[in-house]
C-alpha cells in the first residue's frame, strides 16, 4: 500500500486537514442557522461530513480507525447519521492491493500464499482498521481465516499518539496528569499489533469459553507471525448482516442473550475480559451460535479497581447515595478535596443518575433493549454530561465502559429482550449482595 502515510508530519497533516474541513462545514451551518435562519437536510448534512472524516481516517489507518470505531459506537454524543457512517470501520475497510498481501504473506511465512495454502482468496472479505482478513483452507482440508497486518501500523502508533497528546495538552486543565490515560491506550494498540499475543489469547478464550453456544476459533500457531494471524474460520454474520434479514424477535433475543451472557460469564469466570465489544467483534452462525472473534483487545483490571467497579451495580440500584459518593471517591470520579464543590457535585449527581439509569436492566427478570424509551433515556444522559477539560475517573474505566457501554449498544440496535436472572446471580455470588431486593416486579415495558 505505496499511499499508507507512516510519518508523524504526513499524518499530523490528515488530521489537521479533516479536522479544520469538518470544523468549517459544522461552522457555517451554525452561522447559516443562527444569522440567516436557513435549515437544511440534518441528516444528509451529518452524513456527509462523517463520509468525509471515514475517507480521511481510511489513508491513516491504525489509530485514527480505532477512534472511527469508538464513534460508531456512539449513544448519543455524536449524530446518529456520524455513528451509523463509523460502522464501516469495523469491518469494512478498503483492503490493500493483492501483490501486498502476497508480499507479505511471503516474507512473513516463507513463501507465497498459493504455495502455503491448498486455496487462498487474493480478495479480502473483511478489513478494519489495523488488518484485513482473507479466506483460505489449510492442505488438510480445514478452513481458515487469515489476518494480515497493515504495512507500517505498529510505527505509526507512536506518532499518533504524540499528536492526540498535543491536541489534549491545549484543551485538558493545566496540572492534569493525562500520561496514565495515553500510556494505557498506547499499550493496548501496541499488544493489538501482536498477533502472537492475539493468537495465544485465542487459545486461552476458547479453553475459558468455548461451548456448545459460543464459537472461538482455533489458532494455527505454525502459520502466524506478529504481523499474520491464521485461524480456523468461523461460518456466520455480522450484526448488519443479520438485522436486514428481517428477523424475529425470537431470533433477536436468541442472539442477543447470547451476548449478554457472555459477557456474564467472563465475569464469573474472571480474569482477562474482551475488551472491544462491538458487532465486528461477533458472528451469528446459521446454527444458532456466538461466534466471538477479533482477541487482540483483552484486558485484565486490577482487582480493586474492578471490584469497586462492579459495586457501582447495586449500590446504584439501591440508591445508596453515601456508599455512591465514596466509590466516586476511590475511582477518581470526583474529588473530596477540590476547592469547587459545587462543580464536585455537578458532577456526582451527573454520575448518580446516569448510573441508576444504567443499572435498570438489573431491576427485571426480562429487560426490553427494545423499548425506544430506553434508548432515548442513555442518549439523553449522553448529552447532558457535564462539560469540562478535567480527566475524571481511573483510566481503567477507558475499557470497562468501552465494554458496557459497547454490550448495551448492540443490544438497544437489536431490540432484544434479555432474561437477566441467571447475571444477577453471578453478581450476587461475585459481589456476596442479594441482588433480588432490587427486583421490580413488572417486565419493563
Amino acid at each position: 500500500m505505496s499511499d499508507f502515510p507512516s510519518s508523524k508530519f504526513e499524518r499530523s497533516k490528515i488530521i489537521a486537514k479533516t479536522g479544520l474541513k469538518v470544523g468549517s462545514n459544522y461552522a457555517q451551518r451554525y452561522l447559516k442557522k443562527k444569522v440567516l435562519g436557513k435549515n437544511g437536510d440534518d441528516k444528509n448534512f451529518h452524513k456527509n461530513n462523517a463520509n468525509e472524516v471515514f475517507k480521511e481516517f481510511t489513508k491513516l489507518r491504525g489509530t485514527a480507525l480505532k477512534i472511527a470505531q469508538g464513534m460508531s459506537m456512539d449513544q448519543g454524543f455524536l449524530p446518529e447519521e456520524f455513528a451509523e457512517v463509523m460502522t464501516q470501520a469495523q469491518y469494512s475497510v478498503p483492503p490493500i492491493n493483492k501483490a501486498l498481501v502476497r508480499t507479505i504473506i511471503k516474507r512473513e511465512l516463507g513463501d507465497y500464499p498459493e504455495k502455503i495454502f491448498a486455496k487462498f482468496d487474493s480478495v479480502a472479505f473483511a478489513a478494519a482498521s489495523i488488518g484485513q482478513v482473507h479466506k483460505a483452507e489449510l492442505k488438510d482440508g480445514r478452513k481458515v481465516a487469515v489476518k494480515i497486518q497493515y504495512p507500517n501500523v505498529r510505527e505509526t502508533i507512536d506518532s499518533d499518539m504524540a499528536v492526540a497528546k498535543q491536541l489534549a495538552k491545549r484543551i485538558i486543565k493545566k496540572g492534569s496528569d493525562i500520561e496514565p490515560y495515553f500510556n494505557e491506550i498506547r499499550d493496548t494498540l501496541l499488544e493489538e499489533t501482536d498477533y502472537i499475543n492475539e493468537g495465544s489469547q485465542i487459545d486461552q478464550f476458547r479453553k475459558r469459553f468455548g461451548s456448545d453456544t459460543i464459537v472461538i476459533p482455533e489458532w494455527i500457531k505454525e502459520l502466524s507471525t506478529d504481523k499474520v494471524l491464521t485461524m480456523t474460520f468461523i461460518e456466520g454474520r455480522h450484526m448488519g448482516e443479520f438485522l436486514k434479514e428481517n428477523p424475529s424477535q425470537e431470533e433477536r433475543n436468541h442472539f442477543g442473550q447470547l451476548i449478554w451472557d457472555f459477557f456474564h460469564e467472563e465475569l464469573r469466570v474472571g480474569g482477562a475480559v474482551h475488551a472491544d465489544t462491538h458487532p465486528g467483534n461477533f458472528l451469528f452462525t446459521y446454527d444458532g451460535k456466538l461466534g466471538v472473534i477479533d482477541f487482540g483487545c483483552v484486558k485484565t483490571f486490577p482487582e480493586v479497581f474492578f471490584r469497586n467497579y462492579l459495586k457501582l451495580l447495586p449500590t446504584h440500584l439501591a440508591d445508596d447515595k453515601d456508599s455512591i459518593r465514596d466509590l466516586y471517591i476511590e475511582l477518581n470520579v470526583i474529588n473530596p478535596d477540590a476547592e469547587e464543590q459545587e462543580r464536585e457535585l455537578e458532577y456526582y449527581t451527573f454520575a448518580r443518575n446516569y448510573g441508576i439509569m444504567f443499572s435498570k436492566p438489573y431491576r427485571y427478570d426480562t429487560f426490553n433493549f427494545d423499548n425506544p424509551a430506553y434508548d432515548a433515556e442513555i442518549r439523553h444522559f449522553t448529552k447532558e454530561a457535564p462539560l469540562s477539560n478535567e480527566l475524571r475517573g481511573s483510566k481503567h474505566f477507558l475499557y470497562t465502559s468501552r465494554v458496557h457501554t459497547g454490550l448495551y449498544s448492540i443490544l438497544i440496535k437489536m431490540g432484544a429482550r434479555i432474561d437477566t436472572t441467571w447475571a444477577k446471580e453471578v453478581l450476587s455470588e461475585l459481589l456476596d449482595m442479594e441482588f433480588e431486593q432490587f427486583k421490580e416486579p413488572e417486565v419493563l415495558a
